[in-house]
């Protein structure tokens, strides 16, 4: 019986061109094809002339769970299961990982397909530094939530990737300008390959005013990449105590512990922490 695989394949995330021979080879001759949305897979194999031989099923977030134990059976069974998401690779913020992990405890082959990543697509494009970076998924939903995440970048040293809505940047950037400041180097990507593709670099103000301009107006579609740089050299220490004191107000009102915003703020700022937790409670006194 011939070994069976799972091969994760990664899908255009735009342009059809994009789509590797090996791509067109897996969905056209693999045993099974674990579909993030089989609706998706099926115009995608039209859209590259394929046809599937074999099955094309349904494994998504709601229901990796269930679904990965008779993909691993497959494979057990000799088939080449080829696993792809909505567009680029997966388990990058979409399904598969469960599987591969699963996949790795049994002690059965996972190979890959590379090929497009709206990630490393965003980061190349957006000018700003590449030798380090960091993968963050979704920007956070709730306020709260994301001015914690951010307060984690004050002196975040790589570039830092995320993926977030096109309804809710232009709120997004207005945190960024908040709490890491109006200097702080910002790239939005959107439609990444398509037609409309749309890069957008400049300060966190900057990048925020368009945002805003064009949410106000024609509104900001399609799928959206944001990309912030590091802070610039020396940039930490500049605050003063008033603007440090400022920053942690901001943080605690967002729903931050008191000692975690001091400690945040006063790393980012290069201050003492037990002087600037003073300087808070003066400020409140």
């Amino acid at each position: 019986m011939p070994e069976g695989r799972i091969v994760l394949a990664a899908t255009p995330i735009g342009n059809l061109g994009d789509a590797s021979a090996r791509l067109r080879e897996l969905l056209a001759e693999a045993d099974v094809i674990a579909a993030e949305d089989t609706r998706t897979a099926r115009r995608l194999c039209a859209g590259l002339g394929v046809t599937p031989a074999g099955r094309v099923v349904a494994h998504h977030e709601h229901n990796e769970a269930a679904s990965a134990q008779g993909l691993l059976d497959q494979v057990r069974g000799g088939a080449t299961v080829a696993v792809v998401s909505d567009a680029g690779m997966p388990t990058v913020s979409d399904p598969g990982y469960r599987l591969v992990a699963a996949a790795v405890s049994a002690g059965l082959p996972v190979t890959c397909a590379p090929g497009p990543s709206a990630v490393t697509t965003a980061l190349a494009l957006s000018g700003l530094p590449t030798d380090r970076f960091a993968f963050d998924g979704f920007v956070p939903r709730k306020d709260g939530e994301r001015r914690r995440w951010l307060t984690s970048l004050l002196t975040e040293a790589r570039t830092v990737v995320a993926f977030e809505s096109p309804q809710r940047l232009a709120d997004a950037l207005a945190v960024v300008v908040e709490v890491l400041g109006p200097e702080r180097p910002v790239c939005v990507a959107r439609e990444l390959t398509k037609l409309h593709e749309e890069v957008v670099r400049g300060t966190a103000a900057e990048v925020q005013a368009w945002a805003a301009e064009r949410h106000a107006g024609e509104g900001i579609r399609g799928e959206i990449v944001l990309v912030i740089g590091p802070p610039a050299p020396g940039a930490e220490g500049e605050a003063s105590e008033a603007d440090a004191v400022a920053e942690v107000a901001v943080l605690v009102e967002s729903g931050t512990r008191l000692k975690e915003a001091v400690a945040a703020v006063a790393g980012a700022h290069g201050m003492r922490s037990r002087e600037l937790y003073q300087a808070v409670l003066a400020a409140r006194g």
